[in-house]
């Protein structure tokens, strides 16, 4: 574990923390994360970008279970409907 400021935990110490989460917890955040970054990347135009965060966001969700699982497929579908807008509008 790190000593003092400025210094790394050891790799112990960080499998550890790791081994600490909660996975279910992980992939929420985890899909929250892309969501938010596809939109950003929506909002600049890069499209490569948006789609890649999409898709993969896409692989995440039917994973995540419980009360949030809807929000991240609504929020999906709003990403899909609005890339797809884009794409369509730049052409």
């Amino acid at each position: 574990m790190a000593d003092g400021p400025g210094q790394e935990p050891d790799a112990d110490a960080l499998a550890a923390q790791l081994a600490a989460f909660d996975v279910d917890h992980f992939l929420v955040a985890t899909a929250s994360s892309l969501a938010s970054l596809a939109f950003a990347k929506l909002e600049r135009a890069e499209l490569g970008q948006a789609k890649r965060a999409i898709d993969a966001l896409g692989s995440l969700v039917p994973h995540v279970e419980g009360e949030l699982k809807g929000d991240l497929e609504h929020a999906l579908a709003s990403l899909q409907v609005a890339y797809a807008t884009a794409v369509t509008g730049k052409r």
